[in-house]
């Protein structure tokens, strides 16, 4: 399969998968928004070309939030997509406060393409948090989120130099 039709399958699966998934924001956002909004990152502001990190970052929550398995996504999409896409899934049966350590202790040894759609995801969700919050996010859980982001990022560096000068401009939204 070509690229483009390895992405197209991916934003078709993504959307599919999370077909009844709203963001947090006031507006309930359509969630496959956020998938897209990674690839964009990636491929339109950071310059990066590598399909499997595109296509991982298209997929990057279908394991933690769909009914999406690891497996599934190796038959799908290959061994090296799915790899990127668990390296990325949060153990479900951590809590929410050991995820997030967990996420900080786990950066540095991401693999380098994990580091990348990581960072994009950390992206994403600053401009989100900032510009369009979770509805009820009072202002010190935003400040707190932000804080947590930075930790998790400075344990992935230096991963991408235009990846992180992106990353650098959103934290600098912090509310």
């Amino acid at each position: 399969m070509d690229a483009v039709a390895t992405l197209i399958k991916a934003a078709d699966f993504a959307a599919e998968k999370h077909r009844t998934k709203r963001r947090k924001d006031a507006a309930a956002t359509p969630y496959i928004n956020h998938p897209l909004a990674l690839a964009r990152v990636l491929r339109l502001e950071a310059g990066v070309e590598d399909v499997a990190v595109l296509t991982a970052a298209l997929l990057h929550d279908t394991v933690e939030d769909t009914d999406t398995t690891v497996e599934e996504l190796a038959r799908e999409f290959g061994p090296e997509i799915a790899g990127i896409v668990a390296e990325m899934t949060d153990d479900p049966a951590l809590t929410k406060p050991e995820k997030k350590q967990k996420q900080v202790e786990n950066a540095p040894r991401l693999s380098p393409k994990a580091k990348l759609v990581k960072i994009a995801d950390k992206i994403c969700n600053l401009r989100d948090v900032a510009r369009n919050p979770p509805a009820h996010w009072p202002l010190e859980r935003r400040q707190a989120y932000f804080e947590w982001a930075r930790a998790v990022i400075d344990g992935l560096r230096p991963a991408h130099p235009a990846l992180e000068r992106l990353f650098d401009e959103a934290y600098r939204l912090k509310p």
